[in-house]
């Protein structure tokens, strides 16, 4: 390979067009490590205007670059940036671009994770029944409310379900996740109920007022066109605010609540990864999160010291 083609910008293009065609990673991911790397060749310019190849990106540049946006940015965004400069240089020494990565030597800040925003069982019944059922509206938003909170849908895939990818006979739907990866997901009895009625009037959103609309989408907006994030966001702000009196309720959070209620109920941790599609287990540990009353009540069941105090107490009564 030419110098030329390997040129640090090139390089970069190279690496983002692997991560669209071969990885499928995310739009999102893809966007954002784009426009990580798209600084690194910024800095690196105005820092080294002799340097061209990746190769010659030390650890001491990517030390400069992440000190200079640490003045300006969370830490949080700075270990997305060093996990995007990793990605880059294992991609290049996969390939024999170059000897060795520089980013590997890059300690990651420590990120303070908070708890994810999540409802109790009963300010999560009173969001998803607020709606007003007597319009086709209401009752597309009761059932994509259902949706979100029973199945724990992302956002992105609840917008982006097709009528054919429900199978309401079976209780069940099909959901094509983060890197196109596809999953069967249950939707529970009420979201069933929930969407059989939305469908018996999804055609008023596609009347002659407002045109032939959408002939896939599940879910349609009122001119009948898919319904779409930025509008299920608004939606779930409002009745967040309605029914629970949280205005800061976003879907997200809808789907925190369905795998900690999960949890809650006895669910295995690994079958609530698989529904919620995380690649990794620790991540499901992250959106998870149980109160201590339960955690309490599963340890004073299932403990053997647990048991043995506990009956002790009982005999010495």
């Amino acid at each position: 390979m030419n110098d030329e083609a390997r040129e640090l910008g090139r390089t970069v293009d190279r690496f983002v067009a692997h991560l669209v065609g071969e990885r499928r990673a995310a739009a999102h991911t893809v966007a954002a490590y784009r426009r990580d790397l798209a600084q690194l060749v910024a800095f690196a310019r105005e820092r080294r205007p002799e340097l061209r190849l990746a190769g010659e990106v030390d650890v001491l540049l990517l030390r400069g670059w992440l000190g200079q946006l640490a003045r300006t940015h969370a830490p949080a965004s700075i270990a997305r940036k060093i996990a995007a400069a990793r990605a880059l240089f294992r991609w290049l020494l996969r390939h024999g671009e170059v000897a060795e990565s520089p980013a590997s030597l890059l300690a990651l800040p420590k990120v303070r994770r908070s708890l994810p925003t999540f409802l109790n069982v009963d300010a999560a019944a009173e969001v998803v029944e607020t709606p007003d059922e007597a319009s086709a509206e209401g009752l597309r938003d009761r059932a994509l409310l259902e949706t979100l909170y029973g199945s724990g849908l992302r956002v992105s895939e609840l917008c982006g379900l097709d009528l054919e990818h429900v199978e309401l006979d079976g209780g069940t739907v099909r959901v094509l996740g983060k890197g196109d990866k596809e999953r069967l997901v249950p939707l529970g009895s009420k979201a069933v109920e929930a969407i059989h009625r939305w469908l018996e009037r999804r055609d008023e959103l596609t009347s002659d007022r407002t045109g032939p609309g959408d002939v896939r989408a599940l879910f349609l907006s009122a001119r009948g066109r898919r319904l779409g994030v930025r509008r299920v966001q608004t939606l779930v702000h409002q009745y967040g605010a309605l029914g629970a009196g949280r205005a800061d309720l976003h879907p997200h959070a809808l789907r925190h609540t369905c795998a900690t209620h999960l949890l809650e109920g006895g669910a295995d941790l690994r079958a609530i990864q698989t529904l919620l599609g995380h690649a990794s287990l620790s991540t499901t540990q992250r959106y998870t999160h149980v109160s201590v009353d339960h955690l309490m009540k599963v340890y004073d069941e299932a403990h053997p010291l647990a048991r043995s105090a506990k009956r002790r107490g009982e005999g010495g009564a």
